[in-house]
Formats: structure tokens, sequence, C-alpha cells
């Protein structure tokens, strides 16, 4: 297939500025330059943007020149969000937040030009930018943008407002320093984007192009990779490989062949014959399995996706040997935890943590081969539970019955 061709089998090409038969032609044509930009609201970027990153990589395993925007400048101001002003951050944070992300983008990203936004505006007068770019848009054509109509009801201040102006011109400039003719950015975008390519075409006089990917969720709506309010970070210190993994093998099967098309550098052929397998055997769970695997070692490297199957299959085995405290606690995220004060009877234990609900119940648990700690089945009512027996001094591990885990903190 065409770069063009797999882009729309994957589902890729949502809005497209201009005829989309001249962008087929763009990107089956001769190498150009592109980018695509974030702004610095964290020192990280998370698991949202991987779209965007894979995206960049598939147009530069086809030849072509990724130039990734940091939004220093921009960061500083804030895109309009669809309810409400963001907090402004400080300039040390956002300095700080830059350095985060351009290291990040480079690693996943080899080939990308990161650039920073701040580089050419700041020192733009306020007064030149108004005579040199405010005055070719026109406010009505801003307002019938749609995240602007969207908040005028709550009001919307004037630095959120300039910020399609901003954005538009970061286009321009790259058309004009680093020959970018292309944007590319996810569907919620569109309208900064289409102010670039109008003022490329009134400032400049040349044609530009652009399109948007569709904006990618999970079964229940929600926006993907939103896990209990939380990122998930592609920052392994923030978000450890396990986790990642751990969040994408347990995709809903309605949505796992979508996640491997947009997440995945497999082949289509490679696509369809998991499909075939997964429709075959659902529980298996091939697609899933295949996923987090792939996508963990595009992030973080072949190592760090072999480890987290390997501490996928322990954690569910309840098998803790060779575990480090760390992949152990990524694992158990969300897990009931009590301070251990010092040595305890087990079942004392048990019924002080409310682990059971009686010391006859306690009694009944480890009688009946139901409790284990550390991985090691309790069946004796005088074994005593010491601080000796944490994990690296920190954590011991007590499972009731097949499920309900328990982390003791030393």
């Amino acid at each position: 297939m065409s770069l063009y061709e797999d882009l729309k089998w994957r589902g890729l090409i949502k809005d497209v500025a201009g005829e989309e038969s001249e962008l087929q032609k763009i990107l089956d044509g001769k190498p150009f330059s592109f980018y695509w930009g974030t702004d610095p609201t964290a020192d990280s970027l998370h698991i949202g943007h991987y779209s965007s990153l894979c995206m960049a990589k598939r147009l530069a395993n086809a030849g072509h020149h990724p130039v990734l925007l940091c939004g220093g400048a921009t960061g500083r101001i804030g895109d309009p969000r669809p309810t409400a002003e963001r907090e402004i951050i400080s300039e040390e944070v956002v300095n700080n937040n830059i350095k985060g992300l351009q290291a990040q983008v480079s690693k996943i990203v080899p080939s990308a030009e990161v650039v920073d936004n701040y580089d050419w505006l700041k020192d733009y007068t306020f007064l030149n930018f108004l005579r040199d770019v405010g005055k070719y848009i026109n406010v009505n054509y801003m307002l019938d943008k749609d995240i602007i109509r969207r908040r005028l009801e709550n009001g919307i201040t004037y630095a959120e407002f300039s910020y399609m102006l901003m954005q538009g011109y970061d286009f321009v400039h790259l058309y004009q320093e680093k020959n970018c003719i292309m944007e590319v950015a996810g569907s919620d975008q569109w309208g900064n984007i289409t102010t670039g390519v109008d003022l490329i075409r009134k400032m400049l006089d040349k044609p530009a192009y652009a399109f948007t990917m569709p904006l990618i969720l999970d079964a229940t709506g929600k926006k993907f990779g939103k896990s209990e309010g939380n990122a998930l970070w592609l920052d392994k210190n923030k978000t450890s490989a396990y986790e990642i993994y751990q969040y994408l093998i347990n995709s809903d099967d309605s949505k796992v062949i979508e996640y491997l098309k947009v997440f995945t550098f497999l082949s289509r052929a490679e696509i369809e014959k998991i499909e075939a397998e997964q429709k075959a055997a659902p529980e298996t769970r091939i697609a899933q399995k295949t996923l987090a695997w792939e996508v963990v070692k595009d992030l973080h490297g072949k190592e760090e996706a072999d480890n987290a199957v390997l501490v996928s299959q322990k954690l569910f085995a309840g098998d803790f040997k060779g575990l480090s405290v760390k992949d152990i606690l990524s694992g158990m995220k969300g897990v009931p935890s009590f301070k251990f004060e010092g040595d305890k009877n087990i079942v004392d234990l048990l019924v002080d943590n409310k682990i059971a609900s009686s010391k006859r119940e306690a009694r009944e648990f480890i009688t009946g081969n139901a409790v284990s700690v550390n991985g090691e089945t309790v069946n004796s009512l005088e074994t005593v539970i010491t601080k000796d027996m944490a994990l690296e001094g920190k954590i011991i591990i007590i499972r009731r019955g097949k499920k309900k885990y328990f982390i003791a903190e030393v």
C-alpha cells in the first residue's frame, strides 16, 4: 500500500484542508517537511499523545521530515479548553517542562527536528504582531470556530482568544524557515490548523496542506489513556512500562483492532491475521497481548516489553520471586494497604487489618489453605509474621483466596 492508502486503512485521516486527492499526491509524492505541535503543560507526554507521535514516525518512515514543535510561547498562554480557562503555569515550570518534552520526543521520534515557538515569538512586539498577522484574520471567522463558540456562553479571555492566531503564525514561520508545507494534529486542533493554512495563503500567497487524526476513545467514549482521572505518562519514571502494558492488555475487544492500527507499526497482513485469530479464540487475547507488547517495545525497548510480560504473568500467578518491589507496587496499584508495626500472629494480623471479619473466620481461611504471605501458603495457626519477611525490607504481601490482595508496609 502507498502511505495514503495505509493511513486511510488505519482510519487515521479525518479532516482535510483542501481536496483529499491533493493530500494523496503530497503524501505519496516527493519528500516534504511537516509539523506537529504540543504545549509544555507537563514535563512528559502521555499515552493520549502517542497516536500523534506514531503518525510522525509513519510519515518519517515514508521519507518525510518531521518537525515537532514544543510550544514554549503558546504554553505560556494556554490553548482554550471547552469548559474553563487553563491555569497559567510559571515560566520556571514551562522551561523545565520544555526540556523534558524535547528529550522525550527526540527519543521516541529520533529523526525529528525539535523546535520551540518561544524562539520566534518572544521578541515579536504586540503592535507588529497585530499589523503583520492580526489584520489577516476576521473576528467573525474566529468566532465561528467550534472551541470558541463553546466558550462564549461562559466567557473567554482575550489571551485564550489570541491563541488561534499564535498557532496559525507558527505554521507561517515554519513554512518560511523550515519549508513545512503540512501540519498534522488531532481533530481538536482543526480550528487552529485551518487558521494557519489561511494565513499562509493570505500572507505568503502559497498553498499549505493539513489533515487531522480522529480522537481515539475507549469503549466507554472517554479519551484514550485516561485511567481513573490520571494520565498514563510516557516517562517510565512516572508511569512504569508494566502499567502501560497492563492498561493496554485490558483493552476492550471492540476497540483492540482499532488500537493495533493506530498505535503499532504492524502491517495490514499482520493485523488482519491477529484479528482472525482473535475472532477464532477470543479467550487467548492475542490482540491485546500483541498491542501491549508492541507499544511498550516502541516506547521503552524490547527488554522492558519482555519484562512487563514477565511481571504480568508472575503477578497473575501470585509468584513474587525475582520481582522488584517497584514492579510489584506498579502491578498492585490500588490494592488495600496498612502499616505493619511489628511481629504479629497471622490470625491477629488478618483480624486487626480487616482481612478476616473474626478470629474464627481467620482460622478457617488459614486451615483451608486460603492465605498466603509473599506467595507462600500459610496453613499454621501459630505462624508469626515478622519484619524480616518484608520484600526488600519494605512490603509484605498477603493474599486471601484467589484474588484479594493486601499490602503490609513496613
